[in-house]
């Protein structure tokens, strides 16, 4: 083992723009890094200022970026924090990046990580992570030695949904609890929305909304919760989320990271994306016996959503059925494969030359 290991450098940025998805899967991978030793750190533009915190609270070290990701300002930054830090690996995760930008990185001689989707152009790094299954391993067109990993065994799982795995082996008695999770980017203002559907269905004893305090209707989930503090709550906190999954019935998810979670734990879904980079996912998930996909958010009204509520609180059996699904499917290991992805590409021989020895 190496006596000290280089750290590894993020790339991400979490704007309401942009989306925050990226900085919290990049924070369930770094987590996976750290139970390796491995130092990690955040070069990322926020907005707001405040997930900072969030950062730091995962014992991450993290310097702010004065440019979005992919700009020419950007590039040279980042190149400049690469070589400050001496970074083992850079992992960029964001649509914005260019395959220039990704071919800039990978001149500096440090691994190059990038998480990618959408299979779209061909990315020039030495390991592309698609932690979904939004796209078929067979669409990706990867440059001459870069490492694929894709698909249900590289979902990103966060702790908390891990250690409820084995407590919610079964469902729980009593009235039934619909948890509502439509993950990091809600711009279509989904959770509200649904939130006051699923209450007017009398099956629906207790409703927990699992949130972020940066969510744009946040003091309207307040206010809601209050209005119907009997029937309602606002779950933010880990500690709260943990109690709150094992006793829940079913989830309504958006077919994206926060779906691969419940799926871990064994929560049946129904699923509504509102993002077209999650109806790919949501239909697999279908598709795989994880879920039920609805349809996409803005076409499914409350009549819909009251109906395939209905059906799935009248059968057990179909989501004692959904649930093994979704555990034998995800079972939460995720980042400890891209790791060991990762730590077999930095030891392999040819990346112990220089980088200017193999160029010539």
């Amino acid at each position: 083992m190496e006596a000290k290991r280089k750290p590894i450098l993020f790339r991400c940025d979490g704007t309401r723009e942009g989306g925050y998805e990226p900085l919290y899967q990049c924070l369930s991978f770094a987590a996976a890094l750290q139970r390796r030793k491995r130092g990690t750190h955040f070069f990322s533009y926020l907005d707001p200022l405040s997930l900072a915190h969030n950062i730091s609270r995962g014992n991450n070290d993290w310097a702010p970026a004065e440019s979005p990701l992919g700009s020419d300002k950007d590039l040279t930054a980042t190149i400049k924090e690469v070589r400050r830090l001496n970074a083992a690996a850079v992992v960029v995760c964001g649509d914005t990046a260019t395959p220039d930008y990704f071919e800039e990185l990978r001149a500096t001689g440090t691994m190059v990580i990038a998480f990618d989707t959408k299979a779209g152009d061909v990315i020039p790094a030495d390991l592309v992570v698609n932690p979904t299954l939004s796209v078929p391993k067979k669409a990706y067109r990867v440059s001459m030695g870069c490492q694929l990993l894709a698909g249900r065994k590289y979902a990103l799982v966060r702790g908390l949904f891990r250690r409820q795995r084995t407590i919610r082996a079964t469902e729980q008695p009593g009235a039934f609890r619909a948890l509502v999770a439509f993950g990091d980017d809600d711009n279509t203002n989904q959770t509200l929305q649904r939130s006051q559907e699923l209450l007017e269905i009398d099956r629906v004893e207790k409703l927990s909304i699992i949130t972020r305090s940066h969510h744009p209707d946040f003091d309207e989930l307040k206010e809601f919760a209050e209005e119907n503090s009997s029937r309602v709550e606002i779950v933010t906190e880990a500690k709260e989320i943990m109690t709150r999954l094992v006793r829940g019935h079913f989830a309504l998810t958006t077919g994206d990271t926060w779906s691969f979670e419940m799926s871990c734990v064994g929560i049946p879904q129904l699923l509504l994306p509102s993002h077209a980079r999650h109806v790919a996912n949501a239909k697999r998930m279908d598709d795989e016996g994880m879920a039920t996909y609805l349809g996409e958010a803005d076409k499914i009204d409350a009549k819909q959503l009251e109906e395939a509520v209905s059906i799935l609180l009248d059968d057990p059996m179909e989501r004692l059925t959904m649930s093994r699904c979704a555990r034998n499917l995800v079972d939460g290991r995720g980042g400890d494969r891209i790791v060991n992805g990762m730590e077999i590409i930095l030891h392999t021989p040819s990346r112990a030359v220089p980088m200017r020895a193999r160029a010539a």
